[in-house]
């Protein structure tokens, strides 16, 4: 397991979904003052926002300044989420897992107890027999 190697995919993941996260808060903001260009950067932007660098640098080569604005509500993002994003991410986690154990244990309960052994029925049928 290469750590480090995971980390550096998962902070790229993370950069691409605060890219995408900018990207939204754009569009919102320009279809209240620019809906024609709010429109643009739609259209420009499906099927391309899976890799949030690659993404601004094909914007960029079209439009500088919706590359520039995406990038600045980008770091706005990073820069109020980073302090707690560790913490919520591991409690996150470990809740889910929680969750999962529980759900996985009840299925398997489940199970168990709606098959239940022969012996008992077997007992029965025994203790009728003597009783005859």
């Amino acid at each position: 397991m290469n750590l480090k190697q995971i980390a550096k995919d998962t902070a790229k993941t993370l950069q691409s979904y605060l890219t995408y996260q900018a990207l939204k808060t754009v569009l919102a903001q320009l279809g209240e003052t620019n809906p024609p260009l709010e429109l643009w950067l739609h259209n420009f932007s499906a099927g391309k926002i899976q890799d949030g660098e690659g993404y601004l640098e094909q914007l960029f080569q079209e439009k500088p300044d919706l590359a520039l604005r995406i990038m600045t509500v980008r770091e706005h993002i990073a820069t109020e989420v980073a302090e707690f994003l560790p913490e919520m991410v591991l409690t996150g986690i470990q809740q889910g897992n929680m969750e999962q154990r529980r759900q996985h244990l009840e299925r398997i309960t489940l199970i168990d107890t709606s098959h239940p052994s022969p012996q008992p029925e077997q007992q029965t049928s025994s203790d009728s027999h003597s009783e005859q």
